[in-house]
């Protein structure tokens, strides 16, 4: 489609062709931060990453970014090799490197490292683990509200592979965008093991019915730090909210639908499967939403 656009769209900046990555304890040239062939992240997708926002110097909400990470580390048994204070201070030193102050996103991402054969087993990844932090200056545009397509893809059960994980492995995520990509949409809306409305393949979502937020249970989607800002958003300003199973019955009714994430905040949706979102543009309580959650990052960033 001519008009096709994604949820992590942004400005086209010229600076980001001569960033300084971090990469294993040294900050180099964009074009010289490689990674092995035998990298258990290239070969496998054996490894976890966090995704951060600069706002005036600070990296907002950083410390719950920081208990996510350490938390899939644990979870995947991947000793990161440095403590929280090793990691953020690795993090301020590509900011001051890269002199950015606001407007900018970081991906963190970890791996188990480099293998010595080829194959699966982790213990064939004996050097590592490799630790890789890209910043970019970023200010995001997002030229309209998203559309929306429900794909067959799923978000699965914790013990295949546990959709709360910010995991290297996305290929169940890529191929339900691309699904929807497909069916003429944006993104995908990916539904749970028992058919409830539950994420989209790179944010999590939400509706608005009668002045009421839904979102899913949490269950089988990714632990949003985003997502649970504007829970307790709403809680504190007593925007009634439910995390509760519901369907695409109720979806398609819905006033106002909304995507959360570390990138864009909160992302209108105009259309799922063809039917219009209330008028199709930003409804009065995203609206709403999104000027607490300005507010909040201001106050995190003061």
């Amino acid at each position: 489609m001519t008009d096709e656009i994604t949820t992590h769209q942004a400005e086209d900046d010229a600076r980001n062709e001569n960033i300084l990555i971090y990469l294993n304890g040294q900050i180099v040239p964009r074009a010289q931060a490689v990674v092995s062939v035998y990298d258990s992240g290239f070969m496998l997708g054996d490894g976890v990453w966090e995704g951060l926002r600069l706002y005036n110097g600070k990296w907002a909400f950083l410390e719950q970014h920081m208990d996510r990470l350490f938390e899939a580390a644990k979870a995947i048994d991947l000793d990161i090799g440095l403590d929280r204070a090793g990691v953020i201070s690795a993090l301020e030193a590509t900011r001051i490197a890269n002199d950015m102050h606001s407007d900018a996103h970081a991906r963190l991402m970890l791996t188990r490292g480099t293998k010595v054969k080829p194959f699966q087993h982790p213990s064939l990844s004996r050097s590592g683990p490799t630790m890789v932090i890209i910043l970019e200056h970023s200010r995001p545009v997002i030229p309209r509200p998203i559309r929306l397509a429900t794909v067959a893809h799923m978000r699965g059960l914790p013990m295949t592979q546990d959709p709360k994980l910010n995991s290297h492995s996305k290929l169940n995520c890529i191929l339900a965008c691309i699904a929807a990509e497909k069916a003429g949409a944006d993104e995908a809306l990916m539904l749970d093991i028992n058919g409830f409305v539950n994420t989209t393949n790179a944010c999590n979502f939400f509706i608005v019915k009668k002045g009421a937020v839904w979102t899913s249970t949490g269950d089988y989607c990714m632990n949003g730090i985003t997502r649970q800002k504007v829970i307790d958003l709403c809680r504190a300003d007593s925007i009634p909210v439910f995390e509760r199973n519901y369907s695409l019955v109720d979806t398609y009714s819905a006033d106002e639908a909304f995507l959360t994430g570390t990138f864009g905040a909160q992302t209108p949706v105009s259309e799922i499967d063809g039917r219009q979102i209330g008028d199709g543009n930003l409804g009065p309580v995203t609206k709403r939403l999104r000027a607490l959650y300005a507010d909040l990052v201001k106050r995190e960033t003061a």
